[in-house]
């Protein structure tokens, strides 16, 4: 009975954890484009990652590293041909059962990253950051990358603290009262 509480508790603490990150996500997001695509967006952060490794943050990292200079848009597309929010190429896209029209599905992309970035783990040996890095390529293409993910994780953690400070005072006072 014990170890189904304590993996209860697990799961319970991973899920608070995942909404918070949820919220964040929303903030940075609202940032870059509407408050009403960035609830949307963060929504998709959550639900893709739900029974995977990932937690949101990773695929909002990705995201606005790939897109946020184009206000993560649906319609982005590289210079390289890679297409959508997550930036995936059409022939990676493929390997993961997608066409590349599918690519302009929010959702759908989304999907699609989170199974590119699980290719990439396993290249990276299970090593997240490194398969971040492989998610863009090789070369000072993807060094760039993982310097600006780095940037946006330390932005997204600040506002994350920020708000839970703010949360853990406003359960201070709900509790006072």
């Amino acid at each position: 009975m014990a170890t189904e509480t304590s993996l209860l508790d697990t799961k319970s603490i991973s899920t608070i954890q995942r909404k918070k990150q949820q919220l964040i996500i929303e903030l940075a997001f609202a940032r870059k484009t509407t408050p009403e695509r960035a609830r949307y967006l963060a929504g998709i952060c959550y639900d893709k990652t739900v029974g995977t490794v990932f937690m949101p943050f990773d695929l909002a990292e990705i995201a606005l590293a790939e897109t946020g200079g184009h206000r993560l848009s649906a319609q982005a597309v590289s210079p390289m041909g890679a297409i959508g929010v997550w930036q995936l190429m059409p022939y990676r896209a493929k390997s993961h059962g997608y066409q590349p029209k599918d690519m302009k599905d929010d959702s759908k992309c989304a999907e699609a990253a989170v199974l590119e970035l699980y290719t990439k783990l396993g290249m990276a040996q299970g090593d997240l950051e490194r398969a971040k890095k492989y998610y863009c390529g090789q070369g000072p293409q993807a060094n760039a990358y993982i310097r600006k993910i780095r940037l946006i994780r330390r932005e997204m953690l600040a506002e994350f603290e920020k708000q839970g400070d703010k949360l853990a005072l406003a359960d201070i006072s709900t509790r006072i009262r």
